[in-house]
């Protein structure tokens, strides 16, 4: 199942995310992406807070039609056009669920493990894997298929880290190393079981010299040669039965041109 879902709201106010997601989806010309609609409910600028998160009541809504959508389907597989990262907490809950031994790969700058308690900035897209952890808001828990283990999650590209996410990157031992080393981290997952994996992949995880059309840029950051080489060797080794493209923000189709590789290998 491929799915359009360009959540915006849980980054805040970053309205330019949802153009961004369009573009890719223009990009990739293909009819067979479902798109999901958002919420009406004001949101942004006019949006209100609960339980610490902003325009919680436009993502409920929409995660709730997101999840109803890919319930309705059923499907062996998922691609998923978005957005932000907070959408992430239905399809991977959802696949956990179906498939044994999956590993969460999450490339991205930011570590999205906090606490709505703990964030700073109540953005919902700083929170999804606390959520999946089962360790979040528990008002967003029916929207969860399932809940996953730390050790489940592997980052790749993380580099900007809020103090409580460290503590709890620590405490679960999760795999986060400073810098991408694509041997280690396939025996890492062969030496865990993981045989499914579903791969997570902010644009912001890319060093901002290869490719700033993001929602952050953060230095240091992946080289895109990197990632595509990452991306291929899990593809070779483990079965892959989700993946995403989050947070790209440009609406120029031949911005685009760096990173249309790694769209291709991740939505075709």
């Amino acid at each position: 199942m491929k799915i359009y879902f360009p959540q915006w709201q849980g980054s805040g106010t970053g309205t330019a995310i949802e153009p961004g997601a369009k573009t890719v989806l223009d990009y990739l010309n293909d009819d067979s992406f479902i798109p999901i609609p958002l919420s009406k409910i004001s949101a942004g600028e006019y949006g209100k807070q609960q339980h610490s998160i902003n325009n919680y009541e436009a993502i409920i809504e929409q995660l709730s039609r997101l999840k109803e959508s890919i319930e309705e389907e059923n499907p062996e597989t998922l691609k998923i056009i978005g957005g932000d990262c907070g959408l992430e907490i239905v399809p991977v809950s959802y696949l956990n669920k179906k498939y044994p031994n999956l590993g969460v790969i999450w490339f991205d700058a930011h570590a999205d493990i906090n606490k709505p308690c703990d964030s700073t900035s109540c953005n919902f897209h700083g929170m999804p894997l606390r959520t999946l952890l089962g360790e979040g808001e528990p008002h967003m828990n029916p929207l969860l298929s399932s809940t996953i283990a730390s050790s489940q999650i592997h980052y790749v590209g993380l580099r900007d880290i809020d103090e409580m996410e460290q503590i709890r990157i620590n405490q679960g031992n999760i795999y986060a190393p400073k810098k991408l080393n694509i041997t280690e981290l396939i025996k890492i997952l062969k030496d865990k079981g993981i045989t499914n994996l579903y791969l997570h992949f902010d644009f912001d995880c890319l060093e901002p010299t290869d490719y700033d059309k993001t929602y952050y840029k953060v230095p240091d950051g992946l080289r895109i040669k990197e990632a595509e080489e990452c991306i291929i060797r899990l593809q070779k080794q483990f079965k892959v039965v989700g993946s995403s493209v989050l947070e790209s923000i440009t609406t120029k189709a031949e911005e685009l041109l760096p990173i249309t590789k790694i769209i291709n290998l991740l939505m075709k």
